[in-house]
């Protein structure tokens, strides 16, 4: 069975582009519900484009903002993707861009060009599940977690929700033993993930604060990372999100992170 990407925290962040399909019938099978879950967060049209604003703020009271643009096209319908995220603010990291391949079954490609240093730097996988450019989100938030990577149960269903509960098959390869989602019944998207030590504490919790739709599409237009061990967390808030914008398959390359395509950034 393929691995595909499932919603775990981020996304949200790749999120303003997201859509709905509708379910009229309760739904049992975890897998399934999950992979139904990733289809309303990832593939909302064939492409989109949404500009972000990050506010990081640490347990001090200390704040950072980021500023950027995210780019996102489909290869096939529910597999492939690729996405370039471009940084405008603050002044210091102006122009780094990250490109991502999402290949389904595979591991993702990533790179990070800091502009600086003039370095194209390739993310490992060993590196997915750290920081990414400082915020409380990891680089694998972004593109997303293969569903295949984790074993899933459904463990409670509400009036409003789906509790999914997911152990990782490889757990010397993560910093956690299992997570929750709360994946909306009505619109499949995860609204809250939570991860657990081995213990059952929460360490890391992600919320979906505010929903609108676009273009017809029901999408997170702000979401929460805490991290509860320092007590600090990064919201992310998403506008100007369209979808179906025909972004061309060459702003995706590798010339990209050098020279990002400064006509598909403006709004």
């Amino acid at each position: 069975m393929k691995s595909r990407t499932l919603y775990t925290g981020a996304a949200a962040l790749s999120l303003a582009l997201i859509t709905v399909p509708a379910f009229a019938e309760t739904m049992t099978d975890p897998v399934a519900i999950v992979e139904a879950a990733n289809e309303a967060s990832y593939y909302a049209g064939d492409d989109g484009r949404s500009a972000a604003r990050m506010l990081i703020a640490d347990d001090d009271g200390n704040r950072q903002r980021r500023q950027f643009t995210l780019l996102r096209k489909d290869v096939e319908d529910g597999g492939d993707q690729r996405y370039l995220v471009v940084f405008s603010r603050p002044a210091d990291i102006r122009g780094t861009v990250f490109r991502v391949e999402k290949q389904v079954g595979d591991s993702d490609d990533r790179w990070l060009y800091l502009p600086g240093l003039d370095l194209v730097k390739r993310i490992s996988s060993g590196d997915k599940r750290t920081s990414f450019v400082g915020s409380h989100f990891y680089y694998e938030d972004i593109s997303g977690r293969g569903t295949g990577e984790d074993r899933h149960e459904l463990v409670e269903t509400t009036e409003a929700y789906y509790v999914i509960e997911s152990t990782p098959r490889d757990p010397d390869n993560v910093e956690f033993a299992r997570y929750r989602s709360w994946i909306d019944r009505d619109t499949l998207l995860p609204m809250r993930t939570a991860y657990q030590r081995e213990s059952g504490e929460i360490y890391r919790r992600m919320e979906v604060t505010e929903v609108e739709t676009i273009d017809g599409y029901p999408t997170g237009t702000e979401v929460r990372m805490q991290d509860l061990d320092s007590g600090g967390e990064t919201i992310t808030q998403f506008r100007y999100s369209e979808y179906d914008v025909g972004l061309p398959d060459d702003i995706f390359s590798e010339r990209s992170l050098r020279n990002p395509p400064r006509e598909w950034l403006r709004r």
